[in-house]
């Protein structure tokens, strides 16, 4: 029963991170480029867009989003919070379609991350059971 209420919890908090994030296709972002104007090649560069798979994947994303959890929990991030961050976001990744696109600069972090802070001091239990 545990597994399933840890498993349940981990799926809710995944949903709820993905709904947040602000995602676009490549022929919606090609449209939005030749509307302002340029190519698609100079928005991908000016925008630092990737596969939101890739992003989210990414050591960067990672290593930002922990460094917010610690700045919300005012204290060091435990190797458990390193590995939630990282469950988190590679579900997330997994979750949604391989040709949607992200930005690097974005407020991901920001967001997961308060998600995670409430995450670990209002179900702490719950938290915990995710990074295993």
């Amino acid at each position: 029963m545990a597994i399933e209420t840890f498993v349940h919890a981990h799926t809710e908090l995944v949903t709820q991170f993905v709904s947040q994030l602000s995602t676009r296709t490549l022929n919606r972002f090609a449209e939005e480029s030749r509307l302002d104007g340029e190519s698609l090649k100079d928005a991908l560069d000016r925008y630092e867009i990737d596969y939101a798979w890739h992003v989210l994947g990414s050591d960067r994303m990672r290593d930002a989003t922990v460094a917010v959890l610690e700045a919300g929990l005012q204290r060091e991030a435990t190797g458990e919070h390193r590995d939630c961050v990282a469950a988190v976001l590679s579900s997330a990744a997994e979750k949604l379609a391989p040709d949607v696109l992200m930005s690097f600069d974005n407020d991901v972090p920001e967001q997961l991350g308060g998600l995670l802070q409430a995450w670990f001091v209002d179900k702490p239990a719950l938290a915990a059971g995710i990074a295993s």
